[in-house]
């Protein structure tokens, strides 16, 4: 029998600290939020960092349920995952008050 130690709560808040723990990350955040949807060519264009490099960070976001990707061929238009930033905001409000 496994004893569980962690909380659910504490373990979706582990993963969504880890996702914003890049400052390249956080940033995507704060532009996707600005707006309603972004497409990856026009973050890369924003950022000046390889479109390799933003794809690995658009997939830690993604990968953590903070956005999601949608193809339009050619191109993928990223959200935010309102439920999910929701969830998130309240895990870390939660968090800071201890």
């Amino acid at each position: 029998m496994e004893v569980k130690i962690m909380s659910d709560d504490q373990q979706k808040l582990a993963r969504y600290a880890k996702a914003l723990g890049h400052p390249v990350r956080v940033y995507v955040m704060q532009l996707l939020g600005q707006q309603s949807c972004c497409y990856s060519g026009d973050l890369s264009e924003e950022l000046p960092i390889a479109k390799s490099t933003l794809s690995q960070h658009l997939k830690e976001l993604k990968d953590a349920g903070l956005i999601q990707g949608e193809i339009e061929a050619p191109r993928i238009k990223y959200c935010v995952n309102k439920e999910n930033w929701s969830e998130a905001q309240e895990l870390f409000k939660t968090f800071f008050k201890i």
